[in-house]
């Protein structure tokens, strides 16, 4: 899986984790710190998550332009710097108020733009290193091994920000419960407007807190502070993340320092004529190209649910807490223990040596103690869970599952029966919509939203119904995202290679603006009908996809 890679895939990879970690411990409290300080609504929450996204994955459409011009990692340099500040700047605890709105939303803008500059021109030089006809045979494979790095960074993200939450608020004396800021809130705009059963939840849920009695509006702000600030600090960690990132890239930019090259720069050092596509093929490439992007929008509106309507779904509708077994998966460092003991069943049949497989069998059989010791520990005490936590169980599966898509494809590579890029994605799309199956299935009979505050009956699922659904939805991942980005490097003409990778995200873009539609939409509708929406959009870009296989199969070549 490993062998045979040039080294700079590591060294970009690695800097990537580092960025990732960051973007995603922010991300992972994002909708939650909206509606805690500032009280914003599903819906408006929903927007301002949706354009951020689709900012974040639009501007790497300009930021490719500009490095088709000036330089991949002049802007990939500049990109982080700007990210910096804008995480910076979003880690300062402003106040709740006009001043304090417009200053998230710059910090935002800053974060986007510096994304913009980094994100798709570092995977750009990725792809250059395999331009080199002796690695060319291994881009699938190290996109693959790219994609799983970017999870490596994620994986960690939603227990930082949980650690930090909890910290915070144990501080101060107080515990985590999603109900509260949104009843501290509508106890600030008027309590004498909020409705008898939402009042008296309001008071136990303050009681439960150690607030005995006076006057609820001191403990509302203090907690909508202390929680506001703890997801401040958060934001924080992603500062210390880029700083380690830049390190990285820097350390061990000579391992990729050839792939930092453009087509101008490349034809200007070549002794000989480049060789260059004619028109025909250039229009070709770009209509595939296109045609693919059409299809990626629908699976992103999909996924990217993850950190929106999937996070309400987890505060407001799952148990809080783990029991049995299961409650192994809601530690990080269990779930990693489960990652080493994957690779190291995959070291015991692909090792070439006796020494090689005893090592692996000896380090497997460590990390399985390892795990039973961890849960035993647990005793009979049930583990309680944070929204953002399950936003840590698709990077744990992307990492884990990796080598066994790479063992899969690979096996049928050697057989000859490997499907292609395109395919992939066409099969990602129909996995997507199994995911989101589950969900419906799962859903039938909840409640809609804006019937919660009103509901007294016990009506909340399983947290296994969500861990299914990340886990069938890493499955499409893992045929659609790495094996798009490898298409778009294969494929794009040599002059627009920053152009067309920054064309894959303002696709990205596109479909995480949509996400918004769902959480719009999230209130009065069933939630099976929300999530029957997306199987149905699934499938549709699915047949799209296979209908012009042999149109897109033909450019790959």
């Amino acid at each position: 899986m490993f062998e045979g890679q040039p080294k700079g895939l590591y060294a970009l990879a690695l800097a990537n984790t580092g960025e990732r970690f960051g973007y995603y411990t922010m991300l992972a409290i994002f909708t939650l710190f909206l509606q805690a300080k500032f009280g914003f609504s599903e819906a408006v929450t929903s927007n301002i998550y949706s354009v951020f996204l689709a900012a974040v994955y639009f501007l790497p459409f300009i930021g490719g332009i500009l490095a088709d011009k000036f330089g991949y990692g002049k802007m990939v340099v500049y990109g982080i710097i700007v990210m910096f500040a804008g995480y910076f700047c979003l880690a300062i605890p402003v106040g709740g108020n006009a001043m304090g709105k417009a200053a998230m939303f710059g910090s935002l803008f800053l974060i986007a733009v510096g994304t913009g500059l980094f994100k798709g021109n570092l995977q750009v030089m990725v792809g250059n290193l395999y331009d080199d006809p002796k690695y060319s045979s291994k881009r699938d494979a190290a996109f693959s091994l790219f994609y799983m790095a970017i999870n490596i960074g994620s994986l960690f993200a939603p227990t930082a920000a949980t650690k930090i939450t909890e910290f915070c608020l144990r501080r101060e004396g107080l515990t985590y419960n999603g109900d509260i800021p949104s009843l501290a809130h509508q106890y600030l705009a008027g309590a004498s407007d909020m409705a008898p059963e939402a009042l008296n939840r309001f008071q136990a849920l303050a009681a439960n807190q150690g607030f005995t009695g006076g006057d609820l509006t001191e403990f509302a702000h203090h907690y909508i502070d202390t929680l506001s600030g703890a997801y401040h600090w958060g934001f924080g960690v992603a500062c210390v993340s880029l700083v380690i990132s830049i390190m990285i890239y820097f350390g061990f930019r000579n391992t990729f320092k050839h792939a930092d090259v453009t087509q101008r720069e490349l034809e200007a050092k070549s002794t000989q004529p480049v060789a260059e596509l004619t028109k025909e093929q250039t229009k070709s490439r770009i209509v595939a190209l296109l045609l693919v992007f059409a299809v990626v929008i629908f699976f992103w509106m999909a996924f990217q649910q993850n950190g929106l309507t999937l996070t309400f779904f987890a505060r407001d509708y799952t148990v809080t807490e783990m029991t049995g077994l299961s409650r192994i998966l809601a530690n990080v460092v269990n779930l990693v223990f489960i990652i080493i003991m994957v690779y190291c069943v995959f070291a015991i049949f692909q090792s070439k040596t006796k020494r090689g497989k005893l090592i692996a069998e000896l380090v497997t059989l460590f990390f399985l103690g390892a795990l039973i010791f961890s849960y035993r520990s647990l005793g009979d005490e049930p583990v309680t869970l944070l929204p953002q936590i399950f936003q840590q169980f698709n990077p744990f599966f992307v990492v884990a599952l990796t080598p066994v898509s790479m063992a899969v494809f690979g096996a049928l590579a050697k057989r000859g029966k490997e499907p292609s890029a395109p395919r992939k994605i066409g099969i990602g799309m129909f996995i997507a919509a199994a995911g989101f199956l589950i969900m419906v299935l799962g859903s039938i009979g909840l409640p809609v939203p804006d019937d919660l505050a009103s509901t007294t009956s016990d009506y909340r699922v399983t947290p296994n119904l969500l861990i299914s659904t990340y886990l069938v939805l890493t499955f499409a991942e893992l045929f659609l995202s790495p094996m798009g980005i490898s298409f778009v490097s294969k494929v794009a003409p040599p002059k627009y290679k920053g152009l067309m990778m920054g064309g894959w995200f303002v696709a990205t873009a596109i479909g995480n603006y949509l996400v918004s539609i769902i959480g719009m939409l999230w209130g009065g509708l069933p939630l099976w009908v929300l999530w029957g929406i997306l199987v149905a959009l699934c499938l549709i870009s699915a047949v799209f996809i296979f209908s012009i296989m042999k149109r897109l199969e033909k450019v790959a070549k």
